[in-house]
Formats: structure tokens, sequence, C-alpha cells
């Protein structure tokens, strides 16, 4: 088991104490020194000679008690045990002396008074009354020592003495009271300290620490004792010292209650630095304290959420980067640091990144912004800012660079953006058009430099980089406005879908219709495909424009169905661009066209450019397989125009080929091209695929290409694009006229 400590004393107590013990001390010491000159003049000589010399050293050995550091020594409770039998043992040596001098009895009383005195000062009224009685018991037996004592005399110094000794018991006791009441008070007061949110330290004017609350074990991790006698600078974080010591200097010349605040960091425990709020008050004036008090508040909480709310202020959430305030201020920098140097701005767009977002959702979105991120991170030097703008928008800051410098880092970011990305169960390609712009212009000059140049990279077509040139302005602003207008003429429904007559070249009966997609502009009137299509597929607008002519054409074919049976077997066929071929939520949106509109796969024929098909062939196949699994027809459009290869032309599952214009123009008059036609329907018998030709204009184009055994056909002859209203009435019709 372990032994109970007992509780240590305060500075108060101690310095109380070793007043006390001096005190005593330094009277033992002189009463000793009197009473070796007595012995030395009154005694016999066969005993002063050795007693006076022993007195003399007694008298020195307590007067040099006095110096020693009791203030340390009273802290030791044995010790202050021990000092009890220093008070009770002078009284048998004063008995011994006033038993041996003539006039003993009168050195007796003032001497034990003094004893009385000075152990009350220090003791219990116990200890007091048994100094007492042994007091008054050894006067008796001087007293029997003597001859001829008057008793009266002697019953009165003994009622004097015990008087004495009772008056001293009772200030004994009032001290105890009045030290019980004082250890009450502070501990109340240490108490409430303690449940205070603050430590307190009292400090001098050196800055040794004279006082600590107990509240610093939780404000600081350590206790108390720790701090006592310790200089308050040398606790601080070293950073902060010296305007600490300027701070506290300047606490000590105020005037007397002045108050100051500070933030600083004091060492806790484990040699971690604790942020504090300090507050000082100057009470070095007041007698009591003569000391500044300092009140240290743990603000690490509050410090830590200011920089998390600034994180998140200048940090973008998702990936980490620095956001568009924080990549605008690191610009400002860099173009006020401008010497002789150029800094250099690349704008990054993630292509095509709002349609992977509709398809994949945008938790799979967020995580592909989060790896393209980390990707192009790997490639940012050092001294550079990569930052996320927004959205799918990155910039990048390049300070004391140039031209080449910027293209060379542009190239990488583009490989990096190639790289293909796992998402869930997918496996997804991106790219990035990026912008650069350099020199020493103003910041925002060179953020909207940028800015016209990755909008030429996506002009150009997309996944490649552009450097500003001043020409860009006019032409980026335009195709800008136009971009602003297709976004508003398709949420104000200001497209419009015709459809041309595809027929029978036997027959000339409609079989089918091709869904012709146009524009009517609020300003420029209706414009034909050759006006916006380069520029919806330039700005990503193709793909949301394709996925609504899919969607009205196969819900006015259910219309025309549900309107006259002559359309029951009408099939209506639908472009597909490039970018809307390659887009990875196609097949999703063709199935859910159809069923929406409830209408059989089997009568909408979607058609591909020859040159779309060639882009990447084993990607075409792979998409050409999936939308033939949905049951739809496929045909290749233009065909003749592409340079493809037969050996990949058997591998491609399409049901059609539509012979392109370029070649119906001369089939009744042209050698070359009557052959060329001749060859390509034949190839499609070879291959089981149907043939259309395009663009017939004239009854000896249409009667040539019958002849040569072409399935169906389109163009003016047969029909120009139409409403849907003019193809009812061309349902219902058993012949086609024929042309003028």
């Amino acid at each position: 088991m372990g032994v109970m400590q007992r509780p240590g004393i305060d500075d108060h107590t101690a310095e109380y104490w070793a007043r006390q013990v001096r005190l005593g001390s330094g009277i033992a010491g002189g009463v000793t020194l009197l009473a070796s000159v007595r012995v030395a003049v009154n005694w016999a000589a066969d005993i002063r000679w050795w007693v006076a010399p022993l007195l003399v050293a007694a008298a020195v050995v307590q007067a040099a008690a006095v110096a020693l550091p009791w203030r340390r020594y009273v802290r030791i409770h044995r010790l202050r045990r021990w000092l009890l039998l220093w008070w009770v043992a002078e009284l048998p040596i004063l008995w011994l002396f006033a038993a041996n001098d003539e006039q003993g009895v009168t050195a007796y009383l003032p001497c034990v008074a003094l004893l009385l005195i000075t152990s009350s000062m220090l003791y219990g009224p116990a200890v007091v009354v048994a100094v007492g009685v042994t007091s008054v018991v050894g006067l008796l037996g001087l007293v029997q020592l003597r001859v001829g004592v008057n008793a009266v005399a002697v019953v009165t110094l003994a009622a004097i003495l015990a008087s004495v000794a009772a008056l001293c018991a009772v200030g004994a006791q009032n001290r105890r009271r009045l030290h019980a009441r004082r250890r009450s008070v502070e501990h109340r007061a240490e108490l409430l300290l303690e449940a205070s949110s603050d430590a307190v330290f009292a400090i001098d004017r050196n800055f040794h620490i004279h006082y600590v609350s107990p509240s610093v074990q939780t404000v600081l991790g350590r206790a108390p004792a720790e701090f006592t006698g310790e200089l308050l600078g040398e606790l601080m974080h070293p950073d902060d010292r010296i305007l600490a010591r300027s701070w506290m200097a300047a606490l000590f010349e105020a005037p007397e209650g002045g108050t100051s605040r500070i933030e600083m960091r004091i060492q806790g425990a484990y040699g971690t630095w604790v942020h504090l709020d300090v507050i000082g008050t100057n009470r070095h004036g007041d007698p009591d304290l003569r000391a500044a008090v300092i009140s240290l508040r743990d603000i690490g909480g509050r410090r830590a959420l200011e920089q998390e709310l600034s994180r998140q202020a200048f940090t973008d959430s998702l990936t980490g980067l620095p956001n568009r305030a924080l990549f605008r201020d690191r610009l400002a920098q860099a173009v006020a640091r401008i010497d002789d140097t150029e800094i250099g701005v690349l704008l990054l767009d993630l292509d095509d990144f709002k349609l992977i977002n509709d398809d994949l959702g945008h938790s799979l979105g967020d995580e592909l912004l989060a790896t393209i991120a980390t990707r192009l991170s790997r490639e940012i030097g050092p001294g550079d800012v990569l930052a996320r703008l927004g959205g799918d928008e990155f910039a990048v800051l390049l300070e004391d660079t140039d031209e080449p410098a910027a293209v060379a880092l542009a190239e990488r970011l583009l490989r990096a953006g190639r790289e293909q990305i796992r998402l869930g169960s997918r496996e997804v390609t991106c790219s990035l058009s990026i912008g650069i712009a350099g020199g020493t212009r103003p910041a925002e000059q060179l953020l909207r430099d940028a800015d016209l140049a990755m909008y030429a990279a996506k002009r150009a077509g997309r996944n490649a980089y552009a450097v500003f040139d001043p020409s860009m302005s006019r032409s980026v602003l335009e195709e800008a406005q136009q971009r602003v207008d297709m976004e508003r003429g398709l949420a104000e429904d200001q497209f419009e879908v015709l459809y041309q007559p595809v027929v029978d070249m036997r027959t000339r009966r409609v079989t089918g219709v091709e869904a012709l997609v146009r524009w009517r502009h609020p300003e420029r009137g209706l414009l034909s495909p050759y006006c916006f299509i380069a520029a919806a597929e330039a700005n990503g607008l193709i793909v949301p424009l394709g996925r609504w002519v899919l969607r009205r054409a196969c819900a006015q074919l259910a219309r025309w169905r549900a309107e006259t049976p002559a359309a029951a077997h009408l099939r209506i066929n639908v472009n597909l661009s490039a970018r809307q071929f390659q887009y990875a939520g196609l097949v999703d949106d063709v199935a859910a066209a159809l069923s929406d509109a409830g209408i059989p796969a089997n009568h909408l024929t979607l058609e591909i450019t020859e040159s779309m098909l060639m882009a990447d062939i084993t990607a075409a196949i792979e998409t050409l397989g999936a939308l033939r699994s949905l049951g739809v027809s496929l045909a290749i459009d233009d065909f003749g125009t592409g340079y493809s290869s037969l050996s990949y032309l058997k591998q491609l599952p399409v049901d059609i080929i539509k012979i392109d214009k370029s070649f119906v123009d001369g089939v009744d008059t042209d050698p070359d091209d009557h052959a060329l036609v001749n060859a390509m329907v034949g190839l499609g018998k070879a291959l089981r695929m149907q043939t259309v030709a395009e663009g017939i204009e004239t009854d000896a184009q249409w009667s040539v290409l019958r002849r040569i055994g072409c399935d169906h056909g389109q163009g003016y002859l047969f029909g120009r694009p139409a409403d849907h209203a003019t193809v009812l009435g061309l349902l219902t019709t058993e012949d086609l006229p024929a042309a003028a």
C-alpha cells in the first residue's frame, strides 16, 4: 500500500514559518549570548571556564541559523516536527542555567515567556499549553532550590506565568482559526479558478512566475508546480519571445490597473504548443500582490476553426486545390512582382464533362474531377500553382517562364488528361482543351486571353491547346454569342424537325422519312443545318440537340402511326453527329426515346457517316453492336466519301449504305460515276445491305438508278424536307408525282 502524502504548505505559509524561525533563532542567540556574559562575570571560576565558551558557541550557532534557507526547509513536514524539539530543548537548558545562577528565577520568567510567545506563533494551543505547564513546573522546581522565598510571591509568579501561557494558547488558537479561514477562502478561490476556462499567472518585473492557478492543468496539461519560479519567457515559443517580452515590459510600464492583450504560444504537455489569448493587468503597485496578473485562454479551437474557414474560403473542397479566389490572389501577386520575367496562365477545360456527368451521375463525376486533379498535379512544377476554378475548369500559373515552356507543360497535361480512368465498372477516356496566355499584362487580361485561347482550342477540335493571339478575340466572342443563342434556342424550343421522304425505287411509294433539323432563329429566320451544326459540334451542344431531334422524330412517328394505317410500315431515319456517336450515353438515349415514343425499334434507322466510323473502327464496332442489340437499323451515310476499307466494312453491323449525292449527280451522264454507283450497289447486294441513293433530282437519274438495282432513293425529285402535316398527306398518296 502506498504511504499517504501530507499536503505541502503554500508560499505564504512557508514565508511566515521562515520569518518566525529566523526571529526565534535570533532571540535565542541573543539570550544565549547574554547568558554567556553572565556566566563569565558572576559564576565561579571552576565552572565558567567551560560553560561560558559553550554558551558563546551555542549563541553563534543559533544566530547563524538565521541565514539558512528556511523558506525551503519549512516545506518539509518532518523538519517542521523536529523544530518543535528545538523549542522544547530550550526549557531544560534554561532551567539548568536558572538553577545554577543566583538570579536564575529572575532570568527564567522572561525567557520562558519568550519561548511561549514564539511557540504560539508556529504551533497549536496544545503545544503551547504543554510548554506552559512545563514552564510552571520548572518555576516551582526552582523555588524549591531557594531558601526564604515568599510563598505569596511564588504563587503570584506561577499565576502570571500560567496566564501568559493561557494567553499564548488562546493566541495560537486564534491564529490557527484565521489561518484556516484564509486557507478556506484561498481554496474556494482556487476551486473557482480551477473551474475557469482561463489559467492565471502572477509574474514579477523580472518575468518570474510567482503564482499559477490550478486551471493551468486544464489549459496547458501541466501541473502548477511546473511553472512556479520559472521565467515566463522561457516557456514561450521561440518565434513569440521577442514580441512577448516587449509586451510584458510595456505592461509593467502601464498605469496601475492598466490592461493589455496579445496572442502567444506556450509549451504544454508532451512538448505541444498551445495557442493562447493572453490578457495582462498591471497590479505591481498593489502592496499585497506586487505582480502583473496574466490571464491565459486556450484559443486552439478558435484558431483551428479560423484556419479551416480560411482553407474552405481559398481551397476547393473536392480536389483540395486552390480555388478561384486564391488563384486570382496568387496571379495578382505574381503580376505585381514582374520585373524582367514573364508569367504564363493556362486555362484547362474538361471536354464534354457535362455529358459524362449526366450519364454517370454526379458522384462518379466528382470522382472523375478528383482523379483528373491528381494527374494534373503530378505534371506541375513545385513553384507553379494549379487551381480548380469551378466545375470542370482548372488553371495553372507559371512564374518566370516563356511560351515554349508553357507549351511543353500543356502537352504533358493533354497526355495526362487522355489516360483512361476507371469509374465504378466503366472505363472512361477524357480530353482537355487548354488555352495559353503569357507576358506582362494585367491579371484580368491574362485570364481573359487564356479563356479566349481555350475556346479556340475547342473550336479546333478539342483535345488540343492554343496560344492566345489577338485575332482570336472577335471569332471567339462570336462563337460564344452563338453558343448563348443556341442554348436559348434549345430552352425556348426554337428548333424544328422537317422530314424528307425516302421512297421505294420501283414503286416510288414512301417507305420512310429522314429527320432534318432547322433553327427558326428569332432574328435571322429559318436556318439550315449548315449554319449551326458545325458550331454545335465545336461547343458541345450537338449532343443535347441530337438527343432532342431523336426524341422528337420518334414521337412524330408514333403520332403518324396513330393517325393513319399508311404509316404502319413507315421507317424514320435520324442522323448521328460525331460527338453524339462518341457519347457514352448514346445507347441509353436511343433506348429511352424508343420506350417513351412506344414505336418498334426496327422502325428507327440511325445514320452514321463513313468518316465517323473510320476515326476509331474498334470503338465504332462496339458502339454499333450495342445499338444493333436494341433492334434499330444502322446506315452508313455519305458512302464513298470516307475511303473505308472493304475488310472493315464487312465487320460493321450495318444494314444500309447511302450513296453520296456527289456520285448520284452524274450517274446518268458520267460513265465513271455510273460505274462507281453500279459497284456500290453490287457491293451492297454482296454484303446483303440495302442501298439508298441520295440527292435524286431528275427522272433520268431515277431511271438509271432503278435499272442499276438501287433499293431506295431520296431527293428533291420525290419531295423536299417538309413538316409533319405534309408528310401525312404524302402517306395517303399512292404514287408520287413525276418531276415536271
